[in-house]
């Protein structure tokens, strides 16, 4: 039984994740010892962790007949699967067939294995093109640095629709004033306005022009082996110490219909600071953090799938278009490394 494979398109990449970067997969409460399975960047994947606490990840497809991986038992560094025993390394490779020893299946690879790192309370996994020894690391802004100044908590959902929808809405500080403008931090500013783009040496920065530190003021899109938006917010005296609230955000798809969404809340302050930030916010200041998701979540799945196909952009939509375009240009450099003889 075959199918024929579908032609690859620049929009068939980016629907399912560029390759070679890191991308955030789920918070890490979600992997425990007893396989995991979860669909992610087009790929069934079973994650587990070993006797040691480490992550490790696989195409969950047993080489032999299919069976998935995720329905076997976990051996340490390595799952045997329930259908017929095979046993699979954390490398991909098989170790042993129980019902034919020595046969050559035996010793090969043909399992896809996955990169882990586990950073600021999620499994990131390197989704690299095949099989490779070691990735590049893992970098993330300095507000995820785990010995760095900020204190941080990760918020993470799953929306239905494609993702690059929440990339569009984070590269968009202009709804915040309108869709967002009960919140008790997004209440001030204009609400007009006239918007640039700066380059950096990781992306680029799209703000307003002649307002910052009032409102939802800029976003920031930054390529560092793994793709990722920050914002600031300023936080009235009420949010406690700590300066502007930071967010990050990192965006993984699950399916063209289903997003996994995570938001690194932040604030640069320690000591006793700290601690009073943090529980203030678990008491008082997530529920309002949640609220204004929330709005976000309601407005995106209620769009139309081909909703950017009808379009009519303005000046505050310059962010979208250079970001859609940038991703764009990085899926037809990936098909192109694709082609035969290309490197």
């Amino acid at each position: 039984m075959t199918t024929q494979q579908p032609i690859l398109t620049a929009d068939a990449l980016l629907e399912r994740g560029l390759k070679n970067l890191w991308y955030p997969i789920c918070p890490s409460h979600m992997i425990d010892r007893e396989p995991v399975s979860l669909r992610r960047l087009g790929k069934k994947l079973v994650f587990w962790r070993d006797q040691d606490n480490k992550v490790h990840a696989l195409d969950d497809h047993c080489p032999h007949r299919g069976a998935p991986l995720s329905k076997g038992i976990v051996m340490g560094d390595r799952i045997a699967c329930g259908y017929h025993g095979v046993q699979v390394r954390c490398d991909g490779t098989v170790m042993r067939v129980p019902g034919s020893p020595g046969c050559k299946l035996e010793g090969s690879r043909p399992t896809q294995a996955y990169h882990i790192v586990e950073r600021n309370e999620a499994i990131w996994l390197y989704n690299a093109t095949e099989n490779i020894e070691t990735p590049p690391p893992l970098v993330l802004p300095e507000e995820l640095d785990a010995d760095g100044e900020f204190s941080s908590f990760l918020c993470y959902t799953e929306w239905k629709g494609d993702y690059r929808y929440v990339l569009d809405n984070v590269m968009d500080p202009m709804h915040g004033t309108y869709l967002h403008k009960q919140s008790h931090s997004m209440a001030e500013g204009d609400n007009t306005a006239a918007f640039r783009i700066r380059d950096t040496d990781r992306g680029f920065v799209f703000e307003k022009e002649g307002q910052r530190d009032v409102n939802f003021d800029w976003t920031e899109w930054a390529d560092t082996g793994t793709h990722w938006m920050r914002l600031e917010i300023p936080y009235p005296k009420t949010g406690g110490p700590g300066g502007n609230f930071v967010i990050v955000g990192s965006y993984t798809p699950i399916s063209p219909t289903l997003a996994a969404v995570f938001h690194w809340r932040c604030r640069k302050l320690d000591g006793w600071q700290r601690d009073t930030w943090r529980f203030l916010y678990r008491n008082r200041l997530e529920a309002r953090h949640w609220n204004v998701l929330e709005q976000d979540r309601v407005m995106l799945e209620d769009m139309e799938p081909d909703a950017n196909q009808n379009e009519h952009l303005y000046q505050h939509d310059m962010g979208i278009v250079r970001l859609r375009r940038h991703l764009r240009n990085l899926a037809k450099a990936e098909l192109e490394r694709m082609q035969p003889g290309k490197a």
